[in-house]
C-alpha cells in the first residue's frame, strides 16, 4: 500500500468533485491527481494554473493534463514512464513496495466504478492510480475519476488479462510511476510557486480565441455527428464541450484559492464559459435527435466573449499583482 489508511468504503472525494459543481468530473488524468493530492493533504488547486493554456485542436478541445514538471515544482513529486517488460501487475507490486504510485492506462470495461457507463458494456482507455494490489486475493484499490475504489475477482482478472490465451498479444499498458518526496513544502511556499506557474502558463495561452475557433466549425461537426449512432454523440461531447467546460470551471478554482477578490472578475468569466458549455451540451443532444442545427450557430457566442474578457482580466490582474510584488 502506497498511502496507508485509505479505505474505499469510507473515502470522501475532494470538494473539486462535489456533485454541486457544473462538471463534477473532468477527465480521468486530472481527476485522478486531484484525489491523489487531496489524499496527502495537499491543495490540488495549486496545480491548476495550466488550464489557461487549453486550445482547440481542430476536431477536439485539448485533453488537458497537469504538466508533470508542475507537480515536481510544486510538491517535489516526480513522475516518469515505467517500462513494462514483464507482467504489469508484477511491476506494480515492485513499485508499491518502494512507496511509489503506478498510473496505468487500463480498460474501463472492468472498472466497477464506471457502472452504468462503460462497466461490462463498452471498452475504453482510462487511467487509474493503484494504491494497493494483492495478487493472491486478486484485489485492487485504486484512484479513478472522482474517487477511490476497490475491485476484485473477475474484474481483476479481466483488467490484467489473467485469462488471456497463451498466443495472445502481450499486455503492455502505458504506465507512469510517481516518486514522492520525504516531505512536502509548506503551503506558503506552494502558494508562491502556484503564483509563479500561473504567470508562466498565462504566457502560454493560445494566441487566438479557441472557443471562437471551435464555434466556427461546431455546426458542421454536429451535422456529421448526427449521421452516426447516438453513442457517438457522447464521445464527441466529451472531447469538445465537456473538456472546455470542465477546464474553465477548474480554472476558476485556483483563482479563488490564490486570491478570490483579486481574481473575482476573471473567475466569473471562466465559470461563464463552463456554464455555456453545459447548456450547449443539452442543446447538442436535442439537435442531434431532431436533426435541427440552426440554434447551434450562436450557442457558443457567450463563451467566446467570456474567453476574451477572461484573458483581458488576467492580463490586467497579473500585471497589477506583479507591480505590487
Amino acid at each position: 500500500m502506497v498511502f496507508p489508511g485509505l479505505d474505499p468504503a469510507n473515502y470522501r472525494p475532494h470538494g473539486l468533485h462535489s456533485s454541486e459543481r457544473i462538471w463534477p468530473e473532468t477527465n480521468c488524468y486530472v481527476d485522478l491527481w486531484i484525489e491523489v493530492l487531496s489524499a496527502q493533504n495537499l491543495p490540488p488547486e495549486a496545480m491548476l494554473g495550466f488550464t489557461l493554456t487549453q486550445d482547440f485542436e481542430g476536431d477536439q478541445a485539448t485533453f488537458f493534463k497537469v504538466p508533470l514538471e508542475d507537480l515536481e515544482t510544486l510538491f517535489g513529486i516526480r513522475v516518469t514512464e515505467l517500462a513494462i517488460f514483464d507482467r504489469p501487475e508484477l511491476h506494480v507490486l515492485e513499485q508499491i513496495a518502494r512507496g511509489r504510485l503506478c498510473l496505468m492506462e487500463l480498460d474501463s470495461f472492468h472498472l466497477p466504478d464506471t457502472r452504468g457507463l462503460t462497466y461490462r458494456q463498452e471498452h475504453g482507455k482510462t487511467t487509474v492510480a493503484i494504491n494497493r494490489l494483492d495478487l493472491d486475493r486478486r484485489e485492487l484499490d485504486y484512484f479513478h475519476n472522482a474517487g477511490f475504489f476497490h475491485l476484485s475477482g473477475e474484474d481483476f482478472d479481466g483488467l490484467f488479462q489473467m485469462n488471456a490465451a497463451s498466443d495472445a498479444l502481450p499486455f503492455l499498458p502505458y504506465t507512469e510511476f510517481a516518486k514522492f518526496p520525504a516531505s512536502y513544502p509548506e503551503e506558503v511556499a506552494i502558494r508562491e510557486t502556484a503564483w509563479r506557474l500561473l504567470r508562466h502558463h498565462f504566457t502560454r495561452r493560445p494566441a487566438k480565441n479557441p472557443i471562437r475557433a471551435f464555434a466556427e466549425v461546431f455546426p458542421a461537426q454536429v451535422e456529421r455527428v448526427a449521421e452516426r449512432d447516438f453513442g457517438f454523440f457522447h464521445k464527441y461531447a466529451f472531447n469538445t464541450l465537456r473538456q472546455f467546460g470542465a477546464n474553465f470551471e477548474l480554472l476558476a478554482s485556483p483563482l479563488a484559492w490564490l486570491d478570490d477578490k483579486t481574481f473575482a472578475k476573471a473567475a466569473e468569466q471562466a465559470l461563464k464559459i463552463s456554464e455555456v458549455m453545459k447548456s450547449t451540451q443539452f442543446q447538442l443532444a436535442r439537435a442531434v435527435t431532431r436533426k435541427k442545427f440552426e440554434p447551434l450557430a450562436t450557442a457558443l457566442d457567450p463563451a467566446t466573449e467570456a474567453w476574451d474578457s477572461l484573458m483581458t482580466e488576467m492580463a490586467v490582474t497579473l500585471d497589477g499583482t506583479r507591480e505590487a510584488a
